[in-house]
């Protein structure tokens, strides 16, 4: 049974139509990339899986339609992590994390499950924040606060993650890093990710299978090397990319 998956799914706002009659499915150690030119609809399909955007057609998650789904399960399905986190308030690392757990407590003032404190602990340490778990988020560097809001989601132990460009505005450091720690998660058992990706460098170094979208439209779906064809990629973005991708590397060749 597949984690994830979209038939026809269409966006609408007034008379715009953003995205229409996408269909995707995501399995076990899937990782799909969703590439596409600025105004393809890339967000605007994370933001109808998440509930935050009306759409027609069908998302099931794991099998079951999400219309019928009570909140506290869907959290249990996915996790979303946007592109940006304004962060206004003094919680430590730690109260963060455990934030990740509410889908498993009881009533919305339940107390913590007795696996709670141990998945905030496990999700701490996956991310290297041990030593900064009782430290204000307020004090991070744009690389640990992100691999924070990562580890809630580890800790909230979801079916699939849903991440809108994970390393924005990140160094190449903190973009190889964050990358890694994905793709050790999604090798576990009964988990994928999918993630809007601006680099097709990593979105090809890390994904097996992509999403291309164009004027919300999906112009290509299925493995890599289908998706990431030249005629497809340059034909999409109005630019040759892998002539491009040369140029810019042959600056590095001695």
């Amino acid at each position: 049974m597949n984690l994830l998956e979209l038939k026809n799914v269409t966006v609408t706002y007034g008379s715009n139509t953003v995205l229409r009659n996408v269909s995707l499915d995501l399995a076990s150690g899937d990782w799909l990339m969703i590439v596409g030119p600025n105004g393809a609809g890339k967000s605007t399909l994370i933001s109808a899986i998440s509930g935050v955007a009306p759409y027609t057609g069908e998302i099931l998650l794991s099998g079951t339609d999400r219309n019928i789904m009570k909140a506290r399960d869907i959290a249990r399905c996915t996790g979303t992590l946007t592109q940006s986190h304004s962060v206004g308030y003094s919680f430590s690392v730690r109260e963060l994390v455990g934030l990740g757990r509410y889908p498993y407590r009881k009533g919305i003032i339940g107390g913590k499950g007795e696996d709670d404190e141990r998945m905030v602990d496990e999700a701490i340490r996956d991310v290297g924040l041990a030593d900064l778990a009782d430290r204000s988020l307020l004090t991070l560097s744009g690389g640990e606060l992100q691999r924070a809001f990562i580890a809630q989601l580890f800790a909230q132990d979801p079916g699939v993650l849903m991440l809108d460009e994970p390393t924005n505005n990140l160094d190449l450091v903190y973009q190889k890093e964050i990358f890694d720690l994905l793709k050790e998660w999604v090798s576990q058992k009964d988990r994928a990710i999918l993630s809007v990706v601006h680099d097709l460098g990593l979105a090809k170094a890390y994904g097996n299978k992509a999403l291309l979208l164009d004027r919300g439209t999906s112009a290509a779906y299925g493995g890599m090397d289908e998706v990431f064809s030249d005629e497809m990629i340059s034909s999409t973005y109005g630019l040759d990319i892998r002539e491009w991708m040369r140029k810019l590397y042959s600056h590095w060749t001695v």
